[in-house]
């Protein structure tokens, strides 16, 4: 059943308002009626269950597209610096945007502000579309009276890391593609090939060699126990993806992420990119330290480096600065600390931290562009392997038979 809010006047002419719950409109007249009340104006209220129900499903997924936030952040900044009024121009932006997941939550936004909360408070309901960075930020510039401002560097902050997450899954696509090839040239030629080959083998009475009884070995293997195989690759991919959604997991896996070489510097970059560009950003909008530590810990991206974040706010909180405590992060490069050091002198650590942040821009650029060519020789000697295996495999044991046969002749 509906319910309403309604404002009416009691028998004494003063205004008097409530909820309750009737059919229609009409009903809940009649029951004000009834009530010796005369209706002034009735509103249906929203349906709050649904409304739950879509916080928490978007509370648990993150179908919003990067490319759909910043085109809503653009339009936002600029219908705001044009002087639309907020509600109307979040109606707007919830009617044009493509995302069914953004529209929902826009509208569930505007009912939030309609009751009174800032923008900022109605935005943190959804951290899987406006991560703690954007909600900080968006705070700090209600704040400081400079939301358009604040949005400008937002849309800086999201097409940057979009344009190097691109560029990074750029780089690795290829050989991606390269090993899931040579995968599955390996179980063909182990599977289809090499039985042929060994069936003849074994018509002439020879004796097989290291590698084609290795091959078959593993064909064997894989025709007898090949459900055993899936099962086993199956629970050990489910216990990795379940162990590594775990706060320990989640260290652990970073944490080796970072120590894997060519890629391990490319991340730390990456990383140390997003520090000094976030944290410039940060202070520039008038976001306190403290603050700015903890949302760099939610969103510098790598669990390894967040968890050594905890140690640099105590450091911090005992009056240490902020490039001593960063000096015991093993992450920090001494270029980073000593210009932060000299910002902290100088009181102008926004713009070292901008340059940091540059520097590092084109050093993960470099790393991208080097990447595929430090990869290749790695695929290179495995596709060799692959190969020079699958020959011996097959060659040697044709070298005896015709050396057999030259010999019976």
């Amino acid at each position: 059943m509906p319910s309403y809010i309604y404002h009416a006047f009691n028998e004494n002419g003063n205004k008097v308002s409530g909820t309750l719950d009737a059919d229609s409109v009409d009903a809940a007249n009649s029951i004000l009626a009834l009530r010796g009340l005369i209706p002034l104006k009735m509103i249906q209220e929203q349906d709050k269950s649904a409304d739950n129900t879509w916080s928490t499903i978007m509370t648990f997924t993150n179908t919003v597209r990067a490319s759909d936030l910043i085109i809503f952040t653009k339009q936002f900044r600029s219908m705001l610096s044009a002087g639309v009024p907020i509600l109307r121009l979040l109606q707007v932006l919830e009617a044009q945007t493509e995302s069914r997941v953004l529209r929902k939550a826009i509208s569930i936004i505007v009912q939030d502000i309609r009751q009174g909360s800032s923008l900022s408070e109605a935005l943190q309901k959804y951290p899987k579309i406006f991560s703690p960075l954007y909600c900080a930020m968006i705070k700090a510039g209600e704040i400081s009276g400079n939301v358009p401002g604040v949005l400008d560097r937002l849309i800086y902050i999201i097409e940057h890391e979009t344009k190097v997450k691109a560029d990074i899954k750029a780089a690795l696509r290829y050989p991606m593609i390269v090993v899931i090839a040579l995968g599955i040239a390996f179980i063909i030629l182990l599977t289809f090939v090499i039985p042929q080959f060994v069936s003849l083998f074994s018509k002439a009475g020879i004796d097989l060699p290291w590698p084609t009884k290795i091959a078959m070995f593993l064909y064997t293997y894989l025709k007898n126990y090949w459900y055993i195989i899936l099962t086993g690759v199956g629970v050990i991919i489910f216990g990795l993806y379940s162990y590594f959604q775990t706060q320990n997991g989640k260290l652990l896996k970073d944490t080796f992420i970072l120590e894997i070489p060519i890629l391990g510097p490319l991340f730390k970059k990456a990383a140390l990119s997003r520090f000094a560009s976030i944290f410039a950003i940060l202070q520039t909008s008038g976001v306190p330290v403290m603050q700015s530590l903890t949302i760099l810990s939610e969103t510098i991206g790598n669990a390894a480096i967040s968890r050594a974040f905890e140690h640099v706010r105590e450091r911090i909180e005992e009056g240490a600065g902020i490039s001593a405590p960063l000096k015991t992060v093993k992450y920090f490069t001494p270029m980073v600390i000593d210009m932060i050091a000299i910002g902290e002198e100088s009181g102008n650590i926004d713009e070292m931290l901008r340059e940091i942040s540059k520097h590092y821009d084109d050093e993960v650029e470099y790393a991208v562009k080097g990447l595929s060519d430090a990869i290749g020789p790695i695929l290179i000697i495995g596709l060799a392997a692959v190969v020079g295996f699958f020959a011996l495999a097959i060659f040697m044991p044709i070298w005896d038979l015709t050396k057999l046969a030259t010999h019976q002749q």
